[in-house]
């Protein structure tokens, strides 16, 4: 039994940055789907697959796996890299890219 620690990243569908500040717990398939061939539903008898358990933070989270014997591995957030930029700038004479309509 293996899990992964992670802080889940915004959704495309919000600018804000809700539900981004806490560490997740999802736990590794154990076994591999099966799709049903009549129906075409995709199943699987893995019931941990549907335990994702939140935390304030990452030592919460790494405390919560060593106390029960979970193998983890933590996945680190990606920082994004924005650049400061002004409205004013995409009329600047000196622009790194050209104008184009």
């Amino acid at each position: 039994m293996s899990a992964k620690i992670y802080r889940p990243a915004k959704t495309a569908m919000q600018s804000g940055r809700g539900n981004t500040r806490h560490w997740q717990l999802e736990f590794d398939p154990e076994m591999p789907r099966k799709i049903d061939p009549m129906m075409g539903y995709t199943s699987s008898g893995d019931m941990k697959q549907q335990i994702n358990l939140r935390f304030d933070s990452l030592d919460e989270a790494v405390a919560y796996a060593k106390k029960h014997g979970i193998a983890y591995r933590v996945v680190e957030p990606k920082v994004a890299k924005r650049r400061k930029m002004a409205y004013a700038d995409n009329f600047r004479y000196d622009r790194r890219q050209p104008w184009t309509h």
